[in-house]
């Protein structure tokens, strides 16, 4: 039986001209990950170093997950009053796939320390913007629909196990620049010790501070995330806890960003999802027009394991983000085209079938904690699909398109739908 730790303390935090090195301590035992820059310029200025320091809060969950600590020292780190909404909601709705996996109530945790933080005015400039890009459709599509006036460079994180083939090739058929973070895990948090707690952490959300840290390092006005709408939509409710395996790139999680960073060096600066207002649907339509990213693309996630020796060299053809994909797509693309993409067709697989009905809701009690539609969304795909006639063969999707029933239409959700921080800059 694992048992929680009792403290977890934030120790101390450096910043080199290129580099960020975060120590922290569990119960006495040390970690550090560093994340080390390419293409910025000196990240030790005092905005920067600010801005790191919101990374270093997000950050050092991926060791209080080890031990799931009932109190948090955050001794000496200026924190402020949004960076600390940013911080517990981080630990509290940004692990609750984790609390949720290992039944944890991490309701019960004890955050002291931390000081106020100061407001810096680092110059930046709005019309040049930072891009995380991952490689999937989301991000192709907010790099090829961003206004073209604007100058857009790449932000691409790398493992220290070295880059991802998939996502490099799919960065260079963009043709733009690229900037880089490698990250080092503390290989503590890697070796599989069996006193550890595992799962999910908020990943999403370090990622965007590290891109919102070399964009000011860089003098960039903006980092363009690609959250589309129902990344906010939860996978189950816990205990009155929604549950979100997503929570990172939901609209919550992009105010509390967004809040966060404008405490520390005001509203010059923007950070927003591109795709915020619309649903996956809409970027499947406009990346099935994007041919040049077909067949370099990748969504699997099996190509972006930490380990490069078990890095998929293809789509697997088998987990729910293959299966989701090759579904969305298929109202856009034939599906020769979809065969030719993926090698297989996990849409036509009877053996995937039980994920299939999970998608759109007529599965598990759940949507798979993926980084995939709501339910709806697939419902709605799978309709449509349904009436296409070199699908009707497949006898279970027109079975199972019938057992769905979705609220929505598949021209509504072509439309923008919520609310969304892009400013008219972004847009063409």
């Amino acid at each position: 039986m694992k048992t929680r730790a009792g403290l977890f303390r934030y120790v101390g935090l450096d910043v080199t001209s290129d580099s960020l090195t975060g120590r922290y301590e569990l119960d006495g035992r040390p970690f550090r990950e560093t994340v080390t820059f390419e293409g910025v310029e000196s990240l030790d200025t005092p905005a920067v170093r600010a801005l790191a320091e919101l990374w270093y809060l997000v950050a050092g969950l991926s060791y209080y997950k080890a031990g799931a600590a009932k109190l948090v020292d955050l001794g000496s780190v200026p924190v402020g009053t949004h960076g600390g909404r940013l911080f517990r909601a981080a630990l509290r709705d940004g692990l609750g796939e984790f609390a949720y996996r290992n039944e944890i109530f991490l309701d019960d945790v004890v955050i002291e320390g931390g000081l106020d933080t100061v407001q810096y005015s680092p110059l930046t400039d709005p019309s040049r913007v930072l891009t995380p890009f991952g490689g999937g459709i989301d991000s192709v599509v907010t790099v090829t629909q961003l206004n073209p006036d604007l100058e857009q460079t790449l932000f691409v994180v790398s493992p220290a196990s070295g880059r991802f083939e998939p996502l490099e090739a799919t960065a260079a058929a963009t043709g733009l620049a690229i900037v880089r973070a490698r990250r080092e895990l503390d290989p503590q948090i890697l070796s599989g010790d069996e006193s550890f707690f595992n799962g999910h952490v908020p990943v999403t959300t370090m990622v965007t501070l590290l891109g919102v840290v070399a964009a000011v390092a860089s003098g960039r006005g903006g980092v363009v995330m690609s959250n589309e709408h129902s990344s906010s939509a939860p996978n189950v409710l816990w205990y009155d806890q929604e549950i979100n395996h997503q929570w990172s790139k939901s609209w919550v999680a992009e105010e509390l960003i967004g809040d966060a960073v404008r405490e520390r060096i005001g509203d010059a600066f923007v950070v927003a999802s591109f795709l915020r207002d619309r649903s996956e649907l809409w970027v499947a339509k406009v990346f099935a027009g994007q041919s040049q990213f077909h067949q370099v693309f990748r969504s699997c996630n099996r190509a972006f394991t930490q380990a490069s020796d078990d890095r998929a060299n293809n789509w697997c053809g088998k987990c729910d983000k293959c299966l989701f994909i090759d579904l969305i797509l298929a109202p856009f693309l034939s599906r020769a085209a979809l065969l030719e993409i993926f090698a297989s067709e996990p849409l036509a697989d009877p053996a995937l079938q039980d994920q299939l009905r999970a998608l759109v809701g007529v599965g598990l009690d759940h949507k798979p904690f993926e980084c995939v539609g709501d339910p709806e969304e697939s419902a709605v795909a799978l309709q449509r699909v349904s009436e296409l006639e070199e699908w009707a063969d497949v006898a279970f999707i027109g079975e199972l398109a019938t057992l769905a029933s979705p609220d929505r239409e598949f021209d509504e959700l072509l439309e923008p739908e919520g609310p969304s921080r892009v400013p008219a800059l972004w847009i063409r």
